[in-house]
Parts: C-alpha cells; sequence; structure tokens
C-alpha cells in the first residue's frame, strides 16, 4: 500500500494537490477521484460485501426489489446503471462505492465523525487515467469514441445491460468509475460518482494493491483533524452545502456547536 503521511494542513494540501498540472493545457488538471474514510483502518469493502453472506447471491435479489418496489419515476430512464446509482444513493447495499472529484470533499468525509477523532483518517486518491489503462479493450474503445475519461450511464449501457453481461466483459477483474445523472444536489455539490468492480464480491483496495502507481493513500493523523475540520468549514465545505436540506442543516449545526473535549 503505497502511503503518504501528513502532520500539517499545509502538508495536506500539497499532497491533494500534487501531481494535478497539465503541460498541454497549461492548467491544473486532476486525474484522481478521491474517498474519505474517516477511519484509516477502514478498507474499500462495499456495502454488499459489509451486509455479510455470499454477496452474488443477495445482490440480484436486493436490485430486483428495489426496482420492483420504487417508483418508476426514481430513474430518468429504464438502465440498471440509474438503479444502481439511486439505489446506492439512498443506502441499498451494491457493489458500488462512493466517489468525489474533489480533494477537499473527500477531506470533509474523513473528517465529518467527531466519534471516530481519537483515530486516524484517510483519503484514497485512485488516478482513473492509469485504471482506465487497464480496462477490457471493449472499455476503452467506448471511452476513446466519446472521447471522454469517465464513463456515464449511457456509454455503460452501451457495454452491458445487465450486471451479469458487465461481468462477462473480462476474465480477469477490472474497475469502472462513472458519473450518476444529476438526481438531486446531494450528486451535484458532492462532485460525485461511483466505482463499480466487475463482481460483486470484488475488494476495490486489493485489486488497487496489485496496481502500483494507480493510487496514493493520505493518512491524516488524529491530531491534524480538529484543524482541517475547522478550515473546511471556513471553506464552506460542510453538510448544509453537501446535504441540502434541513437534515444536512442539523448535522452541519450539531457538529458545529459540540464543543472540542
Amino acid at each position: 500500500m503505497t502511503d503518504l503521511y501528513v502532520q500539517t494542513w499545509d502538508e495536506l494540501n500539497q499532497q491533494l494537490f500534487a501531481d494535478t498540472w497539465n503541460p498541454e493545457l497549461q492548467r491544473f488538471r486532476s486525474r484522481f477521484v478521491f474517498r474519505g474514510l474517516s477511519d484509516a483502518a477502514h478498507g474499500l469493502a462495499t456495502s454488499l460485501m459489509r451486509l455479510g453472506g455470499a454477496a452474488p447471491d443477495v445482490e440480484g435479489h436486493l436490485l430486483r426489489n428495489f426496482r420492483k418496489y420504487a417508483s418508476q419515476s426514481a430513474v430518468a430512464f429504464d438502465s440498471v446503471w440509474n438503479w444502481l446509482a439511486v439505489a446506492q444513493h439512498h443506502g441499498l447495499p451494491t457493489r458500488l462505492l462512493d466517489w468525489t472529484f474533489s480533494p477537499y470533499i473527500a477531506a470533509h468525509f474523513a473528517t465529518q465523525s467527531l466519534d471516530t477523532f481519537d483515530r486516524d483518517a484517510a483519503i484514497w486518491c485512485v488516478d482513473f487515467g492509469n485504471t482506465n489503462a487497464t480496462l477490457p479493450a471493449a472499455l476503452r474503445r467506448l471511452l476513446e469514441a466519446e472521447c471522454a475519461d469517465m464513463f456515464t450511464v449511457e456509454i455503460l449501457d452501451q457495454a452491458a445491460n445487465t450486471l451479469q453481461e458487465f461481468d462477462r466483459i473480462a476474465k480477469k477483474p477490472f474497475v469502472a468509475f462513472f458519473e450518476p445523472p444529476s438526481m438531486e444536489g446531494r450528486i451535484v455539490n458532492q462532485y460525485a460518482l461511483f466505482s463499480a468492480m466487475s463482481s460483486p464480491s470484488a475488494d476495490l483496495g486489493d485489486w488497487l494493491a496489485g496496481k502500483p502507481g494507480a493510487y496514493t493513500r493520505i493518512v491524516i493523523p488524529a491530531a491534524l483533524k480538529w484543524e482541517i475540520r475547522d478550515k473546511l468549514d471556513l471553506l464552506n465545505i460542510n453538510e448544509r452545502l453537501l446535504f441540502p436540506g434541513l437534515d444536512g442543516l442539523s448535522q452541519w449545526l450539531k457538529r458545529y456547536y459540540t464543543p472540542r473535549a
């Protein structure tokens, strides 16, 4: 595992924005996606894997029943990728993991839980250019045809109409990152995307461990969490922005006015 340990806010910023200069464009353009975890001991197991039991046996039942009981207006159009994104968004155990294009939003999720301020946090930084290079040829061609770096629901639909078809695209495991439709403010404000492994039982952390250069993990010491948290609030990176509505507002105010122990 490629771990980088930071001790200050400045060091964190240096690592979050490292390798973002694009000499061709003469602009800063990141090729990383980020995931913040409040406890560095946690890996990249999906909610489906954490549910227990045999993930391949349960996944189909969960998604089928979600589609059966949910309103058809829950998705923009009938696509397994739309349904999977909506299900993940509303807490159904799926093979997806939440990511963001924003390093500061990842830092928010690494420092949002005051209950874990006694533990180190971590921010996973994955180079999607690197992971795209390992995609099966059929998927790479779809991205090239669209001149795109990231999948959308529409592009994935061209590759597979079902998860079973997706899993059969290649014999070796792979990961596809895709942007969901802007179904509500949370998705938009969180600059959100998802990862999907080519098997419901595949662990992205284990897969990345075999891909040197594809990722780094920034470890944030527990002692630094309060400073990061306060500075993110000053930057307006908080629950009020990321979870629009009264629930997010209440979460922000509760945390903001909790005294430091």
